[in-house]
């Protein structure tokens, strides 16, 4: 019988893991059906002609506020295992509350360190949005403008 070692284990998952996805894939690509059209090919499939290039540039703005976001969004992720020292009360006791303590010390610097983040970037204006300035469409719709006559005439 052959021995396999921890590692040896990993490495089969993985293996199985990479195989499933692989057959899988390969499947799917056998069994769906391809018809492609020139409206599949368009940027967008709900309809509309696209207006723009789906390339186009966004604000920066967007991206800083995703950040920002993600960060306040980690801070959860620190808070629920401090909230489970305070739960144990076994722990607290042994310990004669000083673990509790220094995790209660612990929360109030990370969030405290979090909102002095807050702070600075609300000081530097970065969570305030720059309205755009209006301007005019340029598509250019395929329907001649003498199709509308009829609503304009009322």
């Amino acid at each position: 019988m052959i021995e396999i070692s921890g590692f040896g284990v990993v490495l089969l998952f993985i293996l199985g893991g990479v195989g499933f996805v692989m057959i899988t894939l390969l499947v799917g690509k056998v069994l769906r059906p391809v018809r492609p059209n020139e409206e599949k090919q368009t940027t967008y499939e709900s309809g509309e002609d696209p207006v723009r290039s789906a390339w186009g540039i966004f604000n920066v703005r967007f991206y800083v506020v995703a950040l920002i976001f993600l960060l306040f969004e980690t801070e959860l992720v620190f808070l629920f295992p401090w909230a489970t020292v305070f739960a144990d009360e076994q722990m607290m006791q042994e310990t004669d509350g000083l673990w509790g303590k220094f995790a209660l010390t612990e929360t109030f610097v990370f969030v405290g360190i979090l909102f002095l983040g807050l702070v600075y970037v609300w000081a530097n204006g970065m969570l305030d949005w720059a309205k755009p300035k209006p301007s005019a469409s340029q598509f250019k719709s395929k329907i001649p403008d003498s199709a509308y006559d009829h609503i304009n005439r009322n």
